[in-house]
């Protein structure tokens, strides 16, 4: 079973991030590395553990704003070189740690490119403004009680 965003050739397609984002699959780099944990031999001879590597800075990708919006989300997760690192070792299989890699690292992108939506200031109701100074009021009714009088 070859996941989707693999070609026939056996070469990763381009990522797709959302309908105006597609990551070219020429600035994905990928490198393999035997994976820990359970395996048996399997571990130790299956280069599984798949090491995804993209330069959001340097990719053509990405337009200035959302470049620069996503250098700012994502510069506690970028190396010194300014790439993105993504490492999958899930399963006990180098094709589904691939597509693993792959769709943590669209998550990831498009994550980042939210923008938070902006408040808009609205006034309190009338009713909403007398609640809370009645309770206010009320408030100050009780600790008012609760003082000592001096008779």
């Amino acid at each position: 079973m070859v996941p989707q965003d693999v070609a026939r050739s056996g070469k990763p397609a381009d990522l797709r991030i959302g309908p105006t984002l597609t990551i070219p699959a020429a600035e994905l780099r990928e490198s393999f590395a035997r994976s820990s944990g359970p395996g048996g031999q399997n571990v130790n001879k299956v280069a599984s553990k798949v090491e995804l590597r993209w330069n959001p800075g340097d990719s053509a990708a990405l337009r200035p704003a959302d470049r620069a919006w996503l250098m700012a989300r994502l510069a506690g997760r970028l190396t010194a070189e300014g790439d993105l690192v993504i490492r999958s070792s899930r399963t006990r299989d180098q094709v589904r740690n691939r597509a693993d890699a792959r769709a943590l690292l669209a998550e990831q992108v498009r994550a980042a490119l939210v923008r938070p939506r902006r408040r808009v200031a609205t006034r309190p109701t009338r009713s909403s403004v007398e609640r809370r100074i009645a309770g206010k009021k009320r408030r100050g009714e009780v600790k008012r009680g609760r003082r000592l009088t001096d008779e």
